[in-house]
């Protein structure tokens, strides 16, 4: 049997993993070292699996990721989703629709913060929709603009798949980081619209909300303005060189840990289960890695990789044409997995194809996190979804399938926008380059 046979099955034996629920990183070390044994030898197989996750836990770059993560689970755990989106109210909410919208802007801002879709989507659903149904709302609206929200969060940095995604291809993560604020102000400013317009062509399912005093609109900045200060000086100083990602995750941390302390916003409780969480998923996330790194390993002696980049290079298309084709690859692979799960499936194949086309790393990165977030709001997979309906019970999961497609027309725009204008993407990163 020829070595691209041998990772042929491996590739699907993988994803039938994926589909019974084989949690990704025990089937990316199975996949991985037996079909590594297979092309090579058993002994070769067993050295890479003992070898293999501590280089790659040992990686200097993944300290960037519990820093991050602590530092959202810190700020998640002070209750901080109620104030912002009072905060966000007091600005928005006189307008026709300004409810569903400062659902949008809190979830883009608390994303940022806790790192965390399904945490962002769960915190809005319980803190907007309740004050959505006490004026009117559509509750078809209330859960589109939750589901839209939570998906501005792998974007705004600090964001765990763009770290994930540099790891894996080795792109600067501090640039990656940089890269998705623009795209994520764009994305969020489309939703807006998006809600605005609905709200015009169906007033009845938007009611003008309450007029805020000055006063008022001062007042609740004030509860917050400590969480943006921290999050300007964290990537800030991320943006200008005076820290490296690391450094910057450790500024986070430290400082969202100093600020909860002095706003008396974090009990012992909250510190131990943002402790906890930071813990699971930092072991979920490197376990993961450890697995990709062998699957990545088995690929590359596959040669999978290398005949997939001579073929494309024999191929009469054009690279857009080539780049459009790919991206419908993974919005279908969207609607089934999970988007970590879907970078360490396809960078070992994609990513070098992506260099023989001449495309930018750090912009594709922007892109194809885009397009995997449009599987967080469609079936079967449809995790934002699912999460809005078990929280909020009475209202059907078909309906919010169907109230969200607006948005997901919006993700697509926002793809089509970046990808005529991809200085859009660019700009900072090469700021920080220069």
């Amino acid at each position: 049997m020829s070595s691209i046979t041998i990772g042929i099955i491996g590739i699907v034996v993988l994803l039938l993993m994926f589909a019974f629920r084989v949690p990704v990183s025990i089937s990316l070390f199975i996949v991985g070292t037996v079909g590594y044994s297979l092309i090579r030898d058993v002994d070769s197989g067993l050295v890479q699996l003992a070898t293999t996750p501590y280089s790659t836990a040992s990686s200097y770059s993944l300290s960037v990721i519990p820093l991050f993560i602590l530092m959202g689970m810190i700020l998640s755990y002070s209750n901080l989703g109620k104030d912002l989106y009072n905060a966000v109210d007091s600005w928005l909410g006189r307008i026709r629709g300004g409810l569903a919208m400062t659902t949008i802007g809190t979830s883009a801002i608390f994303s940022s913060i806790s790192g965390s879709i399904n945490a962002t989507t769960a915190t809005m659903a319980k803190v907007a929709i309740p004050e959505m149904r006490k004026y009117n709302y559509d509750l078809g609206m209330a859960s589109a603009s939750v589901a839209a929200g939570g998906t501005l969060g792998p974007l705004i940095p600090p964001s765990v798949i763009m770290i994930v995604y540099g790891v894996l291809t080795m792109e600067p993560i501090g640039q990656l980081l940089i890269a998705g604020i623009i795209p994520g102000i764009i994305q969020m400013v489309i939703f807006m619209l998006i809600i605005y317009i609905w709200a015009r062509i169906r007033p009845s399912s938007a009611p003008v909300g309450e007029k805020k005093k000055f006063g008022e609109k001062i007042s609740s900045i004030s509860k917050v303005w400590p969480f943006f200060l921290l999050f300007v000086m964290t990537i800030g100083g991320l943006y200008f060189g005076l820290f490296t990602p690391t450094e910057a995750g450790a500024v986070g941390a430290f400082g969202s840990f100093v600020l909860a302390l002095i706003t008396r916003r974090l009990s012992w409780e909250s510190l131990k289960k943002a402790l906890s969480e930071t813990t699971r998923l930092t072991a979920m996330i490197f376990l993961i890695l450890m697995g990709a790194d062998i699957f990545s390993q088995f690929l590359s002696i596959s040669r999978i990789p290398s005949e997939i980049t001579t073929f494309v290079g024999n191929v009469d298309l054009s690279p857009l044409t080539i780049l459009i084709l790919m991206l419908i690859v993974y919005f279908i692979l969207g609607l089934f997995l999970e988007g970590i799960a879907i970078l360490v499936l396809t960078m070992p194949i994609v990513y070098p194809l992506l260099e023989q086309l001449g495309f930018d790393g750090v912009w594709f990165g922007v892109i194809m996190i885009l397009v995997i977030n449009i599987g967080l709001m469609t079936p079967p997979l449809g995790i934002s979804i699912y999460v809005i309906s078990g929280i909020v019970k009475d209202i059907p999961i078909q309906r919010i399938f169907k109230a969200v497609m607006p948005m997901v027309l919006a993700v697509v725009l926002c793809i089509i926008i970046l990808i005529i204008f991809p200085e859009i993407v660019t700009i900072l990163p090469d700021l920080m380059r220069g």
